[in-house]
């Protein structure tokens, strides 16, 4: 394989891969964040939606 692009090709992909496993990781960590958050939000609201409906 003597191709003069190989390199390239490589690269593209390594950036890509490396793209796209940022943004899993970030959405993984937000996810997480969020979590936490809406955890703290129920906690100081009394536990979420009111319980006197019928």
């Amino acid at each position: 394989m003597n191709d003069p692009h190989l390199g390239f090709i490589v690269a593209s992909y390594a950036i890509g891969l490396a793209v796209i496993a940022g943004l899993i990781g970030w959405t993984i960590l937000d996810y997480r964040a969020q979590s936490r958050a809406l955890a703290e939000l129920e906690a100081r609201s009394g536990g979420g939606r009111s319980r006197s409906r019928s």
